[in-house]
């Protein structure tokens, strides 16, 4: 069973957003920056993604 998200549906604060802009540019990998900012992955890829911020792809 996928985890619990006990801010479902939050909109994104600006301390978030910049928090994802320095984790994706330390390279960190999408797992990585969705726990950090206790998110899940769905939605720290479709912000970055709304951000235009390029998220490592770790093999």
């Amino acid at each position: 069973m996928a985890e619990k998200f006990a801010r479902h549906r939050q909109p994104w604060t600006p301390e978030e957003t910049g928090k994802l802009r320095t984790l994706a540019a330390k390279g960190m990998g999408l797992k990585a920056i969705a726990k950090a900012l206790t998110r899940s992955e769905e939605s720290t890829q479709a912000q970055a993604k709304q951000l235009k911020i390029g998220i490592a792809k770790l093999r």
